[in-house]
């Protein structure tokens, strides 16, 4: 059995992981990154680099910080913040790059940071973009940013991967974000969530590397954890530009012989590689559409969007995902001897530093503020309700960004729209939602093939010294897909620093089950549905079970923000998607939010099985790595004891 891509990328840069065997989906690893980027959150990635109690970094040439979020904020503390950042940099020998030079995802492609056969991770959940120069870019938790600030690592689940077939090429006049907001848009009832994308097919060439940042950059909103591109001449032109500008400011950072080697030898999956899924995208058939308002996965033709006649209020063109310079030229088209509607505020800001450079010196900056456009310092902004020309109640937004989400650009009374800058451009001058010319549209055909999920095959796991060869209990059956983090643990109780571990326990599950707290007994195994874990990144929504004595859960899968933060803390979560099914097929629909039919279930970690009614269900083992967070009570005690503190 091959290996995908992404599986291959992992196994070159494994520190820990399973038995001597090609690492597979599914495989707990240690993982030594190439490079970790931190921004604004460096400060709080800082406070647990200390409660940790490190004094120096494993390898400052990891590491990269950024200042580019609240990059408009010129109070005392948010200056006090970043001069803490830069002076924390150059005490220990961190590249650092101080607020106005960029987006961080932008500046580390820029810089040559990110480069083919490459892992690179950032504490911020964009870090997919880094797929579009052939790396494997996921985003990790802050205190694994601190773990592997302290040691060089962190721990990762090895992703499902589902293959995109992309053939044909894009009509003129659509862009890459069409792209993404049609995959998300077509492909929405979880077929990619938690998974890993890897891009291919001869429509792969058609496309500019900018095109493939943008959809590898939202390949975070359609679900999966890494959005991965192949190694072409188009990425290898790139880069060579990047390393001839790097090498006239002194930086050698990427080599003539590095891009040779990619070229001889790119990143490629095997002819056998096993794909949970395989969709097929027709890139001639991608018209623009529009995605919302406040969600992802409605879309909308364009035609349907402009005969509706939406007012809007505020346009943007702003963001990592699409403010680059094919980005801004885009636009410039459409507004060129044009002026913005004097009904309509249109923010514009780029990735950059050097891209609005680039961009004024062929005259696209120019256009654009000729036509009425409100230029912001190079940085995050408005794209996360930071800053200057948030949405006000009852406006109506449209944007080139990534997320929409209810009040993440400014108002919960708002509304927001996504589109191509070219829409976004077009909208602002018109009033309404609209585009620069007429589509003739017809559906994009839904092309999906779901291969059957394998058995786990038989594999017998060393048990290290303080953790469980087994675990049994009384089953209590959550039966709910996206039970999210809040249901777990309520957001009254989030932020109080006076909840006891007790008291933790007497309100987990809340407000799901309000009953649940009372129904349970300390050893009582839990099993929920899908994606369990969904929503915030709250940590107590783990914590909280462990304080009510539930010493392991299943699901069908987990959110993978969830899974971190469990393990993080030494709470084991197995996956069993075969049980959840057979639970379910056992009871029907019965009724109850919280279900205790009195079953034992026995959890044989030695194995990787669960056994439950003389049945037997495989799980993914948990192999040294899971087994060593949970024997050390969390990644930070782990951190601790390999740094002999």
């Amino acid at each position: 059995m091959g290996q995908t891509v992404i599986e291959k990328i992992a196994e070159a840069h494994l520190a820990d992981g399973p038995p001597p065997r090609p690492v597979r989906a599914g495989d707990f690893v240690s993982i030594r990154p190439d490079r970790v980027m931190t921004h604004d959150n460096t400060a709080a990635v800082m406070n647990k680099f200390a409660t940790i109690g490190a004094g120096r970094f494993h390898d400052p040439g990891q590491v990269v910080f950024t200042l580019d979020h609240d990059i408009q904020n010129r109070s005392e503390a948010n200056l006090a913040k970043y001069a803490d950042i830069e002076a924390f940099a150059c005490k220990h020998g961190v590249d650092f790059y101080p607020a106005g030079t960029g987006i961080g995802h932008q500046i580390m492609v820029e810089k040559g940071y990110v480069v083919p056969w490459s892992f690179v991770v950032a504490s911020d959940s964009h870090s997919n973009m880094y797929g579009a120069m052939s790396a494997l870019g996921t985003p990790v938790v802050r205190t694994d940013a601190a773990a592997v600030w302290a040691v060089g690592n962190f721990w990762w689940q090895i992703p499902r991967t589902v293959r995109v077939e992309l053939t044909g090429s894009l009509r003129p006049g659509v862009a890459g974000k069409d792209v993404i907001i049609a995959l998300c848009g077509v492909y929405n009832r979880g077929e990619v969530l938690n998974a890993a994308v890897e891009f291919g097919g001869d429509g792969v060439a058609s496309l500019s590397l900018e095109s493939r940042l943008t959809i590898a950059n939202m390949t975070t909103e359609w679900g999966p954890l890494v959005g991965w591109f192949p190694c072409d001449e188009t990425t290898l032109a790139y880069l060579d530009a990047r390393r001839r500008e790097l090498e006239a400011g002194g930086i050698f950072r990427i080599r003539d012989d590095d891009i040779e080697s990619w070229r001889k030898h790119p990143p490629l999956p095997d002819h056998d590689a096993v794909y949970a899924a395989v969709i097929e995208l027709d890139l001639g058939s991608v018209t623009p559409h529009v995605l919302g308002p406040d969600t992802v996965q409605d879309m909308t033709p364009l035609h349907e969007m402009a005969a509706r006649n939406v007012p809007i209020h505020k346009a943007y063109l702003v963001s990592c995902v699409n403010s680059r310079v094919e980005d801004l030229e885009q636009a410039a088209r459409v507004l060129r001897g044009k002026r913005v509607a004097d009904s309509v505020e249109f923010y514009l800001a780029a990735a950059s530093s050097r891209v609005e450079a680039e961009a004024a010196e062929r005259g696209i900056w120019q256009v654009l503020v000729e036509a009425g456009a409100k230029t912001l310092p190079p940085g995050c902004g408005p794209c996360i309700g930071l800053g200057t020309g948030l949405l006000e109640p009852g406006e109506i937004g449209i944007s080139a960004t990534n997320r929409n989400f209810k009040g993440r650009m400014g108002s919960r009374d708002a509304q927001c729209y996504l589109a191509s800058p070219a829409v976004v451009a077009a909208s602002a001058v018109r009033g309404t939602i609209c585009g620069p010319e007429e589509w003739d549209v017809s559906p994009i055909d839904r092309r999906i093939e779901i291969s059957p999920a394998g058995e786990s095959p038989e594999e017998s796991v060393e048990i290290l010294d303080g953790f469980p060869e087994r675990i049994s209990g009384r089953l209590v059956f959550v039966d709910q897909d996206n039970l999210n983090t809040d249901g777990i643990y309520g957001k009254d109780y989030t932020y109080r620093e006076d909840m006891t571990p007790e008291m933790m326990a007497g309100v987990v599950m809340q407000n799901y089950d309000p009953a649940f707290a009372s129904r349970i007994r300390r050893g009582d195994v839990l099993v929920g549905g899908y994606n369990f874990g969904t929503g915030s990144s709250r940590e107590q929504a783990a914590t909280a079970l462990i304080a009510a004595g539930i010493p392991v859960v299943v699901a069908g899968s987990y959110s993978q923000t969830y899974l971190r933060n469990a393990f993080n803390n030494g709470f084991p979560c197995i996956e069993s998607p075969r049980f959840v099914d057979a639970l379910r097929e056992a009871h029907g629909d019965h009724g109850e939010k919280t279900l205790i039919p009195g079953d034992a279930v026995d959890v044989d970690f030695s194995a990787g099985r669960i056994r439950w009614r003389e049945e037997a269900f495989p799980f993914p083992p948990l192999g040294p790595v899971p087994q060593s967070l949970v024997v050390a009570g969390g990644v930070e005690n782990l951190v601790k004891i390999r740094l002999n503190l």
